[in-house]
């Protein structure tokens, strides 16, 4: 990471927040990557953990942590699913991905649960293999874009 690079997460908690998370997702997912426009709604309307990654005081990045109600199949414990991680092209590849993803994995852990799981996309499978995640899926399609399915134990 560069050291002259300003990151801090916070939780996002106020409805402003929240439509910086939206707006940050739409540009990623839905101008960049062309995935279908229901994808965004349904960002909000689970109960979650929100975060937004600040850089130089903008709001750069974002993720989402899910607590689920049952373990994924073939799994024990109390387990969270991690989603949205989405940062803006122009901030990319300096670590703010890297340091989304640390938040949510301190946040999974002082939830106390057991592991997490996410929905890959392809392209992204060896940035979440770096961090300890596993594939336990064939590639499938999420809107309209291939994913593996990763969890990682604690």
């Amino acid at each position: 990471m560069n050291s002259e690079l300003s990151i801090h997460i916070e939780p996002a908690r106020s409805d402003g927040e929240l439509m910086q998370v939206l707006a940050i997702q739409e540009v990623v997912f839905i101008e960049e990557q062309g995935m279908s426009l229901e994808l965004g709604g349904e960002v909000l309307e689970r109960e979650a953990l929100h975060v937004l990654a600040y850089e130089k005081g903008h709001a750069v990045g974002t993720g989402r942590l899910i607590i689920l109600e049952e373990p994924p199949p073939g799994e024990e414990g109390r387990w969270g699913q991690l989603a949205g991680m989405a940062v803006l092209r122009s901030s990319r590849r300096v670590g703010i991905g890297k340091a989304l993803l640390e938040a949510l994995l301190g946040e999974a852990k002082q939830f106390g649960l057991d592991g997490l799981s996410l929905h890959a996309q392809v392209s992204a499978q060896s940035f979440y293999e770096k961090e300890g995640f596993v594939v336990c899926s064939e590639v499938f399609h999420e809107a309209g874009m291939a994913h593996v399915e990763m969890r990682r134990v604690f």
